[in-house]
């Protein structure tokens, strides 16, 4: 009989070891001396050379890679030292054409200002700017002009640029900035955007996590070079931000910025020089003044930047409809575009909803018409627009600051006369009125709570930061039932005022909604 025997390869480093584990093994599972595992040995003379063979190639490899250019890393001490430099943007006087004082249009008083301040400093020390203002305004445009016309060195930074998570580095960097402005003095210091390292430290007694303990070594760092024991001869210090609410006391306070200029939003005849300046730039049908005192009184509350942006999208509505020139229908539409959105007439509405909402837009129109302190109306529309809004009304509006009792009355039942134009109408109500009834509540609240405007509550005023969620109110819980009762009896009076107003004129109503629905907009 024939059997078939099974042979097995394998190399062995140590064969006394390996055989007699294997004989133990066999032992314990009970195989008898006949049926156990013969073993042959064989020496393969090869070993050693495939051995050496595998060296040599795995030496060669090696070789090849650190003599590459491609593979070989190049460790430089000089790396690590350049993380704790200062990366500013340098403006050299000689060999810039950057933004001047005249060409900042919108704040002549401001320019003369600085120019006067800068005259004064004449590269000392002693004078340091602080620019605050909301967004837009134009802070960073000033800087650049201060740039121009300072004549000396300007080292530009953004507050970003000091922060980093590892540790030291935006205090070394500070202390690389000051040195390097030491170096070129008289020069300036910018720092845009300073609330990145300015925020007012934690008073907390623990220790703070990295990032805010960063952030308070780089502010510490910079409030010892602005007025510390070493002299800065020669070093003006100008920043800017938009939101000084945040910034440290030590770092506002004088020796340290002694300037803090305010720049505002423009007012009626700066947002006209700005409109003019921006204008320039643009092929319109009539030199820019024709266009400009009419797009100062559309734009109230707007920023340099936001004029900007009503003339860039006055030259692209136009260039789309391929005219040869930007007319006054393209500066009124981009108004529009700005404060509204974009109109999106593909959204498909229902005839029942463009009845609601050219009642509803009437409503609103006829009642501003009629009260004589509201704001007088330009142009009404149902066209959708892609910020979820369905209608849209553009007013005339006043460059106002103070308001009386009767004029924030007048405001909240034109707030509220879409909701009762509905209401007359279809004697239903929609959804479409949520936004403003937030005005409505909010003017009724301001006028009780803030500006003492209500008998039963008195002269008192309360912040709407103290009434916060989760703040303690500084008023009893009967002070503020009583608040709540008189402002819902404020929004009853105003939607009956409102009501009466419809009401006697509601052919007026009737014969506006139908134009809106029969042309989707109505110009007065």
């Amino acid at each position: 009989m024939m059997v078939e025997y099974k042979t097995f390869h394998m190399n062995i480093v140590d064969m006394s070891k390996f055989e007699s584990k294997l004989r133990e093994a066999e032992e314990r599972l009970g195989i008898r001396p006949e049926y156990r595992v013969p073993v042959v040995y064989e020496r393969n003379s090869d070993t050693a050379g495939k051995l050496l063979a595998s060296i040599i190639v795995v030496a060669l490899l090696v070789a090849l890679i650190t003599r590459s250019k491609l593979f070989k890393v190049s460790i430089n001490i000089d790396s690590i030292t350049q993380m704790g430099k200062a990366r500013f943007t340098l403006v050299e006087p000689m060999t810039s054409k950057g933004v001047r004082f005249s060409d900042v249009a919108g704040l002549k008083k401001l320019n003369r200002r600085l120019w006067n301040l800068l005259i004064i400093s004449n590269g000392r020390n002693d004078i340091k700017f602080s620019g605050l203002s909301p967004p837009g305004c134009g802070k960073t445009m000033l800087a650049k002009a201060v740039a121009t016309e300072a004549n000396v060195p300007f080292l530009s930074m953004n507050g970003s640029e000091f922060i980093e998570m590892i540790g030291g580095l935006g205090a070394a960097r500070v202390r690389d900035l000051f040195k390097e402005a030491k170096k070129r003095a008289p020069c300036i210091i910018y720092i845009d955007e300073i609330d990145a390292i300015g925020r007012k430290r934690s008073g907390a007694s623990g220790q703070a996590d990295g990032a805010a303990s960063e952030g308070e070594q780089t502010l510490n760092q910079m409030l010892v070079e602005m007025d510390g024991m070493a002299s800065k001869e020669g070093v003006l210090v100008l920043s800017s931000t938009n939101r000084a609410d945040v910034l440290d006391k030590a770092l506002l306070r004088p020796g340290r910025f002694d300037r803090h200029i305010l720049i505002d939003l423009p007012t009626l005849d700066e947002r006209k020089e700005i409109f003019e300046q921006h204008l320039k730039g643009i092929k319109l049908e009539n030199p820019p003044p024709t266009y400009s005192r009419r797009m100062a009184q559309l734009t109230p509350g707007f920023s340099g930047a936001d004029i900007a942006n009503v003339c860039n999208e006055a030259a692209l509505h136009g260039a789309l409809h391929k005219k040869k020139c930007v007319t006054g229908g393209d500066l009124e539409y981009a108004v529009e575009r700005v404060v509204g959105g974009t109109e999106k007439r593909t959204q498909v509405m229902s005839v029942a909803e463009k009845k609601t909402v050219a009642y509803h837009e009437a409503g609103h129109a006829l009642v501003g018409w009629m009260l004589k302190s509201t704001d007088a109306l330009l142009k009404v529309t149902i066209v959708p627009r892609t910020n979820q809004i369905l209608g849209f009304a553009s007013y005339m509006p006043k460059d106002q600051k103070l308001y009386n009792q009767e004029e924030l009355f007048e405001r909240m039942c034109m707030a509220l006369g879409g909701r009762v134009a509905e209401s007359l109408t279809f004697n239903k109500v929609t959804t479409g009125a949520q936004n403003d009834l937030e005005k409505v509540t909010k003017m009724a609240y301001a006028q009780i709570r803030q500006y003492g405007m209500n008998e039963n509550v008195g002269l008192i005023s309360f912040d709407d930061a103290e009434n916060a969620l989760g703040s303690k109110k500084p008023f009893s819980k009967k002070l503020a039932a009583i608040m709540d009762e008189e402002a819902r009896r404020l929004v009853f009076r105003a939607y009956q005022k409102t009501e009466e107003v419809l009401i006697e004129h509601k052919d007026k109503l009737e014969k506006m909604a139908q134009e809106l629905l029969a042309s989707k907009k109505l110009k007065l």
